[in-house]
């Protein structure tokens, strides 16, 4: 049974990348190692991380990881879900994982990782536009 699951897709411009299941509350700690673990390895000089203000996302260590990538961290204003372009992707992922009606972590991840799949790049720069954001 899946009691408090947690899911970190990333949006990029050309599709969900560097998906992540927990089975606990977010929390600092598990922040920092999914950044170390799984976001990190994959940014580049010049991407630029867009985060809410979570308390998780707070984080001394995250930073770090994060500009040790020449990569660099948008934090938004409060309350501000219009201009976080993950927020209409999590919203199609959330629908898409109620449909499949996956009761256990494996299955869980397995469908993440389908779902995410599913992201077209056109579809993720439409959520970046939507939110205000241009790009080249």
């Amino acid at each position: 049974m899946i009691d408090r699951t947690h899911g970190l897709p990333i949006l990029r411009c050309h599709g969900l990348t560097a998906p992540f299941v927990i089975d606990a509350p977010m929390n600092r700690r598990i922040f920092e190692t999914y950044v170390e673990t799984q976001l990190a390895p994959t940014l580049e000089k010049g991407d630029v991380v867009i985060m809410d203000n979570l308390a998780a996302h707070k984080s001394p260590a995250a930073e770090k990881a994060i500009g040790a990538t020449g990569a660099w961290i948008l934090f938004l204003p409060p309350y501000s879900p219009d201009l976080n372009p993950i927020a209409m992707a999590f919203s199609k992922l959330k629908a898409r994982l109620r449909a499949s009606a996956v009761r256990t972590i494996d299955a869980l991840w397995r469908e993440i990782g389908q779902i995410c799949d599913l992201f077209e790049p056109a579809e993720c720069q439409n959520y970046f536009k939507a939110a205000g954001y241009g790009f080249t």
